[in-house]
């Protein structure tokens, strides 16, 4: 038996909550990983992990052998990572996990510049809106906009980003330019941002002499992933908030136009967040700390005043 692959594997198991998610986060078969975890267990004469068709609990011999396990995991990591240091190259694998818009128009842009500096790091780039279990699905770090409410997860603020309300020239031409908030409650057509976390249409937010108000009225449409929304807005079908740099272009070329330029929302803060409980990697530290250097430039945009 190899004993420190049982002991990552059986930790991937505790971590994931399953056997097959910890295999396919590992990138080895189902049957592998069960036979690795089952040898641990007879090779320490006690059982680690109680499986049912439907879930795996962990025993109390099991919580107090994934507690010792993984400090001599991580110890084994700090020291492969100091060679690393010493040599000035991090090496290995990240997976990170960020927005549609902002892989798309903040984040991919970027990443030549990281992949230059650190040559020997591999990324694994999860691209969706939708919240993501960090210890479940074995994600390294997410990126992420607006507030934060997981008290177990550790974030690092990265940036401010700029947000416009827009439309297109037909729709604006067809229901009128509002010439101020609460114009859109007689008639607008309102494209809402649905957060992925609790299914909820974000409120159109505003700011205008350091006075913060929010419009809630029912959408015509609402869009749970932020290219999709961005899409909407330039086929017409109404009013959209969203990130400055997601409609840059289109507000450049004329296909969306700003409005309530006077009322614009606030900054949108943006974090990257990793588990607590996890060891931070040089490969993740320097990944972090590019973040924190390179990513508020991009997210601030230029929409036209």
């Amino acid at each position: 038996m190899d004993q420190l692959l049982a002991m990552r594997a059986f930790a991937r198991v505790v971590e994931a909550g399953s056997f097959t998610r910890a295999a396919d986060s590992l990138d080895m078969p189902n049957a592998t990983m069960s036979k690795l975890v089952q040898d641990l267990e007879a090779h320490l004469g006690t059982r680690l992990l109680q499986r049912t068709t439907r879930r795996v609990t962990v025993t109390p011999e099991g919580q107090d052998y994934y507690a010792k396990a993984t400090r001599v995991l991580r110890d084994i990591e700090d020291i492969d990572t100091s060679f690393n240091v010493a040599r000035g190259k991090p090496r290995g694998h990240l997976r990170i996990d960020v927005g549609g818009s902002t892989a798309r128009d903040v984040l991919i842009p970027l990443l030549p510049d990281f992949l230059g500096r650190y040559p020997d790091i591999r990324i694994d780039l999860g691209v969706s809106d939708r919240a993501v279990d960090l210890i479940g699905d074995n994600v390294d770090c997410v990126i992420r906009g607006g507030p934060l409410d997981n008290s177990s997860l550790v974030a690092r603020h990265i940036g401010d980003a700029s947000m416009v309300t827009c439309a297109t020239p037909g729709y604006l031409k067809q229901f009128g330019v509002p010439a101020y908030p609460e114009e859109l409650k007689n008639g607008h057509r309102l494209v809402s941002y649905v957060s992925t976390q609790n299914g909820r249409a974000m409120p159109f937010r505003f700011l205008r002499d350091g006075e913060r108000s929010e419009i809630k009225i029912d959408h015509r449409i609402g869009i749970n992933e932020s290219n999709a929304h961005t899409a909407a807005a330039v086929a017409g079908i109404g009013i959209i908030q969203t990130f400055t740099y997601a409609v840059d272009a289109a507000l450049k070329d004329g296909t969306l136009v700003e409005i309530l330029k006077k009322w614009r929302p606030p900054a949108y803060p943006f974090h990257v967040v990793y588990p607590q409980n996890r060891y931070v990697t040089h490969r993740l530290r320097v990944f972090i700390d590019w973040l924190v250097e390179s990513f508020p430039g991009k997210v601030r945009g230029t929409a036209r005043r």
